[in-house]
């Protein structure tokens, strides 16, 4: 066999022994090294941001950020085809997932609120009034003190840790009605924002001008009401890596967990740090008072 034959062969064996060992998240290329993290879009804004600040003091390293849900996070970190997976929910709360192989990096708490259409004419509802419009019971604003407008119900796709931590908090256990499903928070937003009578959830880093959030039981959707759990619809923004990630996707982690981030980036996005709760929740929903 010629030697250059055999050089091949071994290049190919090392591959493969490679990707036995789960690098495949890590690519090495003439320009540098590069992580992939997918997964919630509610947590997409901050990975993205925190990725761009690493990668401009760090020649030759790329944050390769993207979607799809936390549901894909948790399935592609599991599968070991990415280097992080980005969740809204513990692993321990999504079917097919076995938490007992991965680690949880929770890097910040993000609030989640409902959010109307700008014209319905309701800024408040009760909890109950809320499981009723989700779950089909409500169709027309004018039944909870709003305009006589057909109540248009935008969800997140199945899969959504968004969608989980809703109808876990907000809805009590039920689950919506059937409706127009969106991927992404920034979709349900703009949809509502352009859909008279139309309701959705999302994130408070979500929020703007076009779209107006709604108050629960009277208790405004606030950092300062989620702190205490005054404001319970709410979830950890949890990066999770195999149980040893490699050190190029610990130092990102460790550096999204800074005093300097968590100090400003985190709170600038309208996330709040995990070091600012005065409460904690357990992956069963259990809240106990921060040690």
């Amino acid at each position: 066999m010629k030697k250059s034959r055999v050089i091949q062969l071994l290049g190919l064996i090392l591959i493969g022994v490679l990707v036995g060992f789960g690098y495949t998240h890590r690519v090495r290329t003439d320009a540098g090294e590069s992580i992939t993290a997918v997964g919630s879009t509610a947590l997409q804004p901050l990975v993205e941001a925190a990725g761009e600040q690493y990668s401009s003091t760090r020649t030759g390293i790329f944050i390769n950020v993207q979607g799809g849900g936390s549901g894909t996070g948790l399935s592609q970190i599991q599968s070991g085809a990415v280097a992080i997976g980005n969740s809204d929910i513990f692993a321990e709360e999504q079917s097919g997932i076995d938490a007992s192989k991965l680690r949880d990096h929770r890097v910040a708490v993000v609030g989640i609120a409902p959010i109307v259409n700008k014209n319905v004419g309701v800024t408040n509802l009760t909890q109950q009034q809320l499981i009723q419009i989700f779950t089909g019971k409500v169709t027309n604003w004018r039944e909870v003190g709003g305009k006589n407008l057909p109540i248009t119900l935008i969800n997140r796709a199945q899969g959504s840790g968004t969608r989980k931590t809703f109808e876990s908090y907000a809805l009590k256990g039920h689950q919506s009605a059937d409706s127009q499903e969106q991927d992404s928070s920034g979709l349900a937003r703009s949809i509502v924002a352009s859909t008279p009578g139309a309701i959705s959830y999302v994130a408070f880093s979500y929020f703007d001008k076009t779209v107006q959030a709604v108050n629960v039981d009277g208790v405004r959707p606030t950092k300062a009401n989620v702190r205490n759990n005054r404001w319970r619809i709410w979830s950890y923004e949890h990066l999770y890596t195999g149980k040893k990630p490699n050190q190029l996707t610990e130092q990102f982690i460790n550096y999204i967990l800074s005093t300097a981030v968590q100090k400003k980036l985190v709170k600038q996005l309208g996330y709040i740090s995990v070091h600012d709760m005065q409460v904690q929740r357990s992956a069963t929903g259990k809240i106990s008072p921060m040690k």
